[in-house]
């Protein structure tokens, strides 16, 4: 089985309290199954609707066809609805999420239009690079790492200043909508 053979789609609409037959089923159940599948099948990024800026990001780092995570999360993402995706690592989880988001951001709007929660530092981090880089030709994304053991002013500072996407830990997260530096 590979990698992509894994992946698992809800759309997070669609998602009930389950009930105990609910709780009993197999964990990877989900409304929207995706598979490995062939190649040939394979959208490209262009034909799953993202913008020409995001799409020309791709091209610089070198992205093909996308994977099954990202052919299944992307269009209804880009519709806005909300959708709860797993795949087994290496399978571009990060750019499944943050290609749509780039895709969809108002970039007058300088309040934070997306809130992406890492459970570490080091891959908060990791997924602000990946935002960067998919943002690498849209003009004047900001995007704001926050966690602990780095200082509130400067967080608060960029904040402030504008910030279109903030990626962080549970921890500073909660303690900036605690702040209310952050909703």
């Amino acid at each position: 089985m590979t990698a992509e053979a894994d992946t698992v789609v809800t759309m997070a609409s669609d998602i009930a309290t389950p009930s105990a037959d609910a709780q009993a089923a197999d964990a990877h159940t989900a409304d929207v199954v995706v598979a490995a599948s062939d190649p040939a099948s394979t959208p490209t990024f262009a034909e799953l609707g993202l913008d020409a800026p995001v799409l020309k990001a791709l091209k610089d780092v070198g992205y093909e066809t996308p994977s099954a995570i990202q052919a299944a999360t992307i269009p209804p993402l880009l519709e806005g609805r909300d959708v709860l995706g797993t795949a087994q690592t290496g399978t571009g989880k990060t750019a499944a999420f943050a290609l749509p988001i780039l895709s969809r951001l108002e970039l007058s709007q300088k309040t934070p239009q997306a809130l992406v929660l890492a459970p570490t530092r080091e891959l908060a981090l990791q997924v602000c690079e990946a935002f960067e880089s998919y943002a690498a030709h849209l003009k004047g994304v900001h995007v704001l790492p926050v966690y602990g053991g780095q200082g509130y002013g400067q967080q608060l500072s960029a904040l402030r200043r504008g910030v279109h996407i903030v990626v962080g830990t549970p921890g500073r997260i909660m303690d900036h909508l605690d702040k209310g530096t952050l909703d």
